[in-house]
């Protein structure tokens, strides 16, 4: 049996009130491809007030904190986004590995406090350039899959998201070679700690999926959906993701 596709837009640090209604049409759209499960992950600030008004999409948070509450000013901690009302986050994001200097063992905590909570979990990893051209892509990715990742995987709230951090908002993607032998040591890797579990755990494709390219995309092994940063903003660049996604498993 074909695994369902899922597509999650990583809206980062974009979005007021204003957008509430294009929010609300994505999750409309999603609805007309009831095979494609979908998500948005947004900012804190406008979580509670879709989830609100949207009863029936995924909304999730972008991070959250490996401590239930404490002096963290300005964190957020799981507890605090299921109360807003989210069902996911993303924790270990390439942006927050470099700009934050997240480490594996820090994400490993959020991916533990995450899952404690009630929430379902997206963790990332990804090489730079400057490691993919050094050729050390994989002993990269697959270090930060083994330190990053909780030991206990019973239940399905786990997936994971490959972002070629080279890749991610310039329009570039590795070739179909490069994404399907990633994917493939990803899910090698799964399988040899988790057993069966990691034959079922979403590996998603994150860097520079677009209308264009996600169909090409979604049709490698192992490629199970997409974190769509820019192209998820807006209901008309987000569907035909969707339905690419849809489509691959027709």
């Amino acid at each position: 049996m074909l695994m369902r596709k899922y597509i999650v837009g990583n809206w980062k640090m974009n979005g007021t009130s204003r957008d509430l209604p294009e929010i609300a049409a994505i999750a409309d759209m999603a609805a007309h491809y009831p095979t494609v499960d979908s998500a948005l992950c947004l900012p804190a600030s406008l979580i509670s007030r879709v989830t609100a008004q949207i009863l029936d999409y995924p909304i999730g948070g972008q991070d959250c904190h490996g401590h239930v509450s404490g002096a963290h000013t300005g964190c957020i901690s799981g507890e605090m986004l299921v109360d807003a009302g989210a069902k996911l986050t993303l924790v270990g994001h390439s942006e927050r590995r470099s700009a934050q200097h997240e480490s594996d063992a820090d994400i490993r905590a959020k991916a533990i406090a995450a899952h404690k909570a009630g929430l379902k979990v997206i963790v990332c990893v990804g090489e730079t350039l400057d490691e993919r051209d050094a050729g050390r892509a994989l002993d990269i990715v697959l270090g930060q899959l083994a330190q990053s990742l909780p030991d206990d995987m019973s239940g399905d709230w786990l997936s994971i998201a490959y972002e070629p951090v080279w890749a991610i908002g310039t329009g570039r993607i590795p070739d179909e070679t490069d994404v399907s032998e990633m994917h493939g040591a990803i899910r090698s890797q799964l399988m040899a700690r988790f057993g069966p579990t990691g034959a079922a755990i979403h590996i998603l494709y994150g860097g520079s999926m677009n209308g264009e390219n996600a169909a090409m995309l979604l049709a490698i092994p192992n490629v199970d959906g997409g974190l769509i940063g820019g192209a998820s903003l807006g209901a008309s660049k987000f569907e035909p993701i969707i339905a690419a996604a849809a489509k691959s498993c027709e």
